[in-house]
């Protein structure tokens, strides 16, 4: 692949046809050969997930994701993300039409949407932030990579970034996870600038069958968080037929 820039923007179907290269910035990374990657990348959900039993407790969330998961959860995203190519492209479109100025990608993963940003040129900077180490050391040998190094950061979180506002948030399968979003979201709202968009998506559900075991579905957690939402953030329309959903920040609430 090759480096990515901000004069040159976002190439959507190099994303369609390879990812970004992430199998590849795998193997490099992990040190392993092509067809490593290619034997764990179909069996890495099911590996995954069966962390859950006994690794998994709601009230330790923040501790699995950043201690247990380690390198697995590089693997689990890859292949969500190669496999979702077509649904994650729209994303990175919808990315496209509202992402600006200074960038928080929040809980960002293997990086695919902080990368993208970091190649718009309306974007200045991107602050990647992730509790698993592996992930931040992952998309930082990534953005070296693109020669994205200049452009993209990488934070365990949002307390090492005291003051810091951001002009666009990009949180992206992550609000289900967690064990509180209304406070995340009130914490999106502190820190996004007057005129700022949000883009967002959550799915507060396990699955019919237990599929998805690391998803918070308390109906009362989810009431909070709509009405959260609906009183700090007024949703603006665009076309694309899918679940994320772009907002501005409603000012004195």
């Amino acid at each position: 692949m090759q480096p990515l820039n901000a004069s040159a923007g976002v190439d959507i179907q190099e994303f369609l046809e390879n990812g970004f290269s992430v199998k590849e910035h795998l193997a490099s990374y992990l040190s392993l050969s092509a067809a490593d990657v290619a034997e764990r990348l179909p069996q890495s959900t099911e590996d995954l997930a069966a962390m859950h039993p006994g690794a998994f407790d709601p009230e330790r969330a923040a501790d699995f994701y950043e201690d247990t998961v380690g390198t697995g959860h590089l693997f689990e995203l890859a292949a969500w993300h190669l496999s979702s190519a077509d649904y994650i492209a729209d994303t990175l479109r919808l990315q496209q039409q509202f992402a600006h100025g200074d960038v928080l990608d929040f809980g960002g993963g293997i990086g695919t949407h902080a990368l993208a940003a970091a190649g718009l040129e309306g974007v200045r900077h991107v602050w990647f932030v992730d509790l698993n180490p592996q992930n931040r050391a992952f998309v930082q040998d990534r953005a070296c990579r693109l020669g994205l190094q200049e452009r993209v950061s990488v934070h365990r979180d949002l307390d090492s970034l005291p003051g810091r506002r951001f002009d666009t948030v990009v949180c992206l399968d992550v609000l289900e996870h967690l064990p509180d979003p209304s406070a995340q979201l009130m914490e999106f709202h502190r820190r996004l600038t007057p005129g700022g968009r949000a883009l967002l998506n959550w799915y507060f559900f396990k699955g019919h069958d237990g599929e998805y075991p690391f998803h918070f579905d308390e109906p009362q957690l989810v009431e909070d968080f709509f009405r959260c939402l609906q009183s700090r953030f007024l949703e603006l329309f665009h076309p694309l037929l899918i679940t994320t959903r772009v907002y501005r920040p409603l000012e004195n609430v």
